[in-house]
């Protein structure tokens, strides 16, 4: 299962909880939407990439991103970490997008999945890429 844990691929989530927890840490609880925008250009100017903005075939924001949102809307108030996943969204596309150099700056689904998993309780991120590949493994599985 781990075999799928590559930086770009089961181990994105991952990355992508890693940077708004590194941002928490940074700002703390009181963070600004400039913040945000701060937090990505100092990302950019450190020779790093924003985890969870942009992909390889998606030309849109993933869907399944989305649905992560309208979930979290739905099931989680006062999360932290959450408002992170929602304020990225609303200022990381237009930010790459204002830079002229990325052609896709909107969210995939990784974006938001490790805090969705880390807000119910999900700590170990080591078990991130199992569910990642159990969840697929279901999809083929014979009814």
């Amino acid at each position: 299962m781990n075999g799928l844990a590559g930086p770009l691929h089961g181990l994105a989530n991952q990355e992508c909880l890693n940077y708004i927890l590194g941002f928490q840490e940074a700002y703390g609880e009181n963070w600004t939407h400039d913040d945000v925008a701060t937090h990505m250009h100092n990302t950019l100017k450190s020779g790093k990439v924003v985890p969870g903005y942009g992909h390889a075939v998606l030309r849109k924001t993933d869907p399944r991103f989305m649905c992560e949102l309208e979930f979290a809307e739905q099931f989680i108030k006062g999360s932290n970490l959450i408002e992170i996943v929602k304020a990225n969204y609303e200022v990381i596309p237009r930010e790459l997008g204002n830079l002229g150099k990325v052609s896709n700056p909107f969210p995939n689904v990784d974006a938001g999945s490790g805090a969705l998993l880390m807000h119910y309780g999900l700590t170990q991120t080591d078990y991130y890429t199992v569910l990642f590949g159990v969840s697929r493994a279901f999809g083929v599985a014979p009814a």
